[in-house]
């Protein structure tokens, strides 16, 4: 009889964070009794190479004779019929997304998130890959997000090499939200309508496309034409891809992440954008908004969509999104032609904008046209936007 090795990552004692931590994937493996062993061995020895051992050193190991699926280990029955709940829900939720959505060429969406009070957990759809988080408390079980997934990936028919599993905590604002978590280089390309992007499900809180602006970004798209498009805290610029793809004449985007700037050039040369006429610049976008106002160089669409919170170490500087974005908008609009249009977004829970002050034609908040129906939600809103016209 083969045996099962599950294997979950736990961060260390006293870390905190707002967002995503990467706890690897869970291995469902059938194997003998020595090659479990020899994989145990090759995950640990791995603790010697720096970085990936503070993850390593973390795996909590449950390893049972006769095992051959989760629910070999779990016995608790209040988390089997959770799993069993879980798994329900998201197989009629994919039956009612996942067709039309592949026809539209969506292939990232959000099949769950914490829909069920008892049930703390997120579950994405990347074509064929799961991505499955966990919302952290203190009291939850070791065994209960494999299970989980498990239950996921079983409904769904998801190999368990294609589950990747993280935690949320509470704590530390999300000014890291873009940390490496992990080595492990693994990308994959996924679709959205007929732009692809590269993503990375293990290494990162976030995985290189925010699905949940997929419909802002389509209006970026269809206002692009002959605009020149300004992209501040552009991550992976997959707003600048559509904008690209609308049109636009030219593009300047902007990110403090030298790493994200490299996936972002990786996006371009997916998607065909020409990087000299769509330029990538690593800079402060608060910093650079006065060098553009100096220059005299100006735009006529722009996407602002900034962390609720960061830091500058070198520079010793903070920027708090609910503090700081009638300056930051002040300082955009400076570089907007007039009859431009800016669209602002935040995901910070609990924003209450402060625009009174901004001399502008309209301010539309548009919350309920960016939201799309994958990730409408009575809890909460994944983020809120407003369109600005100069």
């Amino acid at each position: 009889m083969g045996k099962v090795l599950f294997t979950v990552f736990f961060p260390p004692p006293g870390t905190q964070a707002n967002s995503l931590q990467s706890i690897g994937q869970v291995q469902f493996l059938a194997c003998m009794p020595g090659k479990a062993q020899a994989l145990l061995a090759s995950r640990t020895s791995a603790t010697d190479q720096g970085e990936r051992g503070n993850l390593l050193n973390n795996y909590h190991i449950f390893y049972k004779a006769g095992a051959t699926q989760m629910s070999d280990v779990i016995t608790d029955p209040k988390t089997k019929h959770q799993a069993s709940m879980l798994a329900n829900r998201i197989k009629k939720r994919f039956k009612h997304l996942h067709k039309r959505f592949m026809r539209e060429g969506l292939e990232v969406f959000r099949l769950y998130d914490w829909d069920i009070p008892e049930i703390r957990a997120v579950v994405d759809w990347y074509g064929g890959h799961l991505v499955i988080a966990e919302y952290m408390r203190e009291q939850s079980k070791p065994h209960w997000l494999p299970a989980m997934a498990e239950a996921a990936a079983v409904a769904l028919g998801v190999p368990m090499e294609k589950v990747h599993l993280k935690k949320r905590h509470a704590g530390i604002r999300d000014g890291k939200r873009y940390g490496r978590l992990d080595r492990t280089d693994e990308k994959i390309i996924m679709g959205e309508r007929d732009l692809k992007f590269w993503i990375n499900p293990c290494d990162f809180v976030d995985t290189g496309l925010f699905s949940d602006h997929r419909n802002t970004r389509a209006m970026v798209r269809e206002l692009a034409e002959g605009k020149r498009f300004l992209n501040l805290y552009c991550y992976t610029a997959s707003f600048t891809c559509y904008a690209a793809a609308g049109g636009a004449l030219q593009s300047l985007s902007i990110d403090r992440s030298q790493g994200n700037l490299d996936w972002a050039g990786e996006n371009f040369r997916l998607n065909g954008v020409d990087e000299k006429t769509h330029r990538l610049l690593q800079a402060d976008a608060m910093d650079h908004l006065k060098i553009l106002k100096k220059n005299g160089e100006t735009f006529s669409l722009a996407m602002v969509d900034p962390p609720s919170y960061s830091s500058a170490r070198d520079k010793g500087k903070t920027f708090d999104i609910a503090e700081d974005h009638p300056e930051l908008l002040h300082r955009v609009l400076d570089v907007i032609e007039k009859g431009g249009t800016v669209f602002f977004s935040t995901n910070h829970q609990g924003f209450e904008p402060l625009m009174d002050s901004l001399r502008v034609r309209e301010i539309e908040e548009i919350t309920q046209k960016t939201i799309p129906e994958d990730y409408q939600s009575k809890r909460k809103k994944i983020h809120r936007c407003w369109r600005i016209l100069v």
